[in-house]
């Protein structure tokens, strides 16, 4: 089975989850493309299945994720597709956040024309290191409010890893293959 993986990434964490996508696809016998969304990926013509990874920032998930769902969203939608969302919420209990997390993904469904046959919410990470002054400040006082992790000095990841194991297997099984 010939699998594609089409990510988008602000500080490169869904990148990083793509990457550990494309090793297990490739552990369980499967071809996989993996291809980030801002440098004009393919078509899915070829493919038996596609993931598409994109994570929520401010609100939205990444231009150009949006915009390949949206250019290839009829061929997309004839193809077992699964969405991941990554973000921190993923990683919350807060029933609030989560509604807004699912209304995000709606909208971002319903503006690009994807009906993808799962969605997987995975937990992305704070990565400090990476965000300038003020995104750090801005994510420490979030943070703080909500209980989360504030040390500056190092990233948190909260990532489950044996999770996003699972999710090739997922696809495999949505594509009826073994």
């Amino acid at each position: 089975m010939k699998i594609m993986i089409v990510y988008s990434t602000t500080e490169g964490h869904t990148r990083t989850i793509a990457e550990f996508l494309d090793q297990e696809i490739k552990k369980l016998g499967h071809t996989a493309g993996l291809f980030n969304a801002t440098v004009k990926p393919p078509t899915p013509e070829g493919y038996d299945a596609v993931i598409l990874a994109g994570s929520v920032h401010a609100g939205k998930y990444q231009t150009a994720i949006e915009h390949y769902a949206r250019e290839y969203h009829r061929e997309l939608n004839e193809l077992p597709v699964l969405f991941m969302s990554v973000s921190l919420t993923a990683a919350s209990d807060d029933d609030a956040s989560w509604k807004e997390l699912k209304e995000q993904t709606d909208s971002f469904m319903l503006s690009t024309g994807l009906k993808p046959d799962q969605i997987e919410y995975v937990a992305g990470a704070l990565l400090y290191t990476k965000y300038d002054f003020f995104k750090r400040f801005i994510m420490r006082s979030i943070n703080k409010k909500s209980g989360g992790d504030t040390d500056t000095s190092q990233d948190h990841v909260y990532t489950d890893w044996d999770r996003v194991a699972e999710i090739p297997a997922k696809l495999v099984s949505l594509a009826g293959a073994n």
